[in-house]
């Protein structure tokens, strides 16, 4: 795996080309979903536990390089090719400002790569599922009083055809695809039907992990999860797990953070507990992975899914989540 790498680094270090077909040609080959990149990553799974951090780092350096070497090549040719066309007299004389990433985007892909760095690879799933993937999977019966924590949109009053209400169907199709050991992380939106609130909204954004292995443990889960808090937050951040309930895992917890505003001192933003609520975890519940095909004698995992909005309110102290969804300039000029 390493010599490809290198390999591939090099060929991507002397990429060139002479137009903007070119440009998209080298995108189809290293880059798509067939391309030889994605190829590496889909081979990631077979690499040695032991191996797996140094070999996910030095992928996402690869694809990162790709990518910009690709986008850079694009913007040269663009450029060359805009020169070339007569001057456009009718343009404004106003400079045109740059866009920016949106708040949300750039919180996701912190926690990617927070979570990249010890070996986690980014999996998606389509938003429109089926009730086994979002339910069924995921140790939800049909009656379970559980199906009631979440108000679920159907497609069309059919009761099997829903919009996703957790990224959790994302690592059902992980489980039911791929052999242990897994190690993904999936972002994506999800959709309630809510009130829409300064707290709450009919469509918002979560990051889900799970990490399938032989003698996968509660302390590997704790010990992730402090790694991801102290990286998105500060060295200084502490964490604490409280005993919850979740139908697919057992046990279940809820994280806190220690307040990042007062230094779990006590504020109004913490109600003077020290402590604020980031995310959900526990360990994979036997029912689950056996019924994804996976045989939980052998292996466990653990899973932990956080929501985005809540991360980016904790990190840029938002008040308001509908703010995120109504593009204001005048908010996402500030980031």
């Amino acid at each position: 795996m390493r010599e490809r790498i290198s390999k591939l680094t090099q060929i991507v270090e002397i990429f060139s080309a002479k137009s903007l077909e070119d440009v998209e040609q080298l995108r189809l080959t290293y880059l798509s979903k067939k391309g030889e990149i994605s190829a590496l990553f889909d081979d990631f799974r077979n690499v040695p536990n032991e191996q797996k951090r140094e070999i996910g780092q030095l992928l996402n350096v690869l694809r990162t390089k790709a990518t910009d070497k690709i986008n850079a090549l694009r913007e040269q040719l663009s450029d060359s090719a805009q020169t070339a066309e007569t001057e456009d007299f009718t343009r404004t004389a106003e400079p045109l400002e740059l866009g920016a990433r949106h708040p949300l985007s750039l919180v996701k892909n912190e926690i990617i790569d927070i979570f990249s760095r010890i070996g986690f690879t980014v999996a998606s799933g389509p938003e429109i599922e089926d009730d086994w993937h979002v339910f069924g999977a995921l140790n939800f019966p049909p009656e379970h009083p559980a199906r009631d924590m979440q108000d679920t949109f159907f497609i069309e009053k059919n009761p099997d055809i829903l919009l996703r209400t957790h990224t959790s169907s994302v690592q059902t199709r992980i489980m039911t695809s791929q052999k242990p050991p897994i190690r993904v992380l999936c972002p994506g939106r999800v959709y309630r039907n809510e009130a829409i609130s300064y707290r709450a909204h009919c469509f918002f954004h979560q990051v889900e992990g799970l990490y399938i292995d032989k003698n996968v443990s509660f302390a590997d889960l704790k010990q992730a999860l402090l790694y991801f808090a102290k990286e998105m937050f500060g060295e200084n951040t502490e964490i604490r797990l409280r005993p919850s309930y979740f139908p697919f895992t057992e046990p279940s917890a809820e994280m806190d953070i220690s307040c990042n505003l007062c230094g779990g001192k006590g504020c109004p933003f913490c109600k003077h507990t020290g402590w604020v609520e980031i995310l959900g975890c526990g360990m994979v519940d036997p029912n689950v992975l056996k019924e994804c095909g996976i045989d939980p004698e052998i292996y466990s995992g653990y899973a932990f899914g956080m929501g985005i909005e809540r991360i980016t309110n904790l990190k840029f102290q938002v008040k308001d989540l509908r703010l995120f969804s109504e593009n204001d300039v005048r908010f996402l000029k500030q980031f």
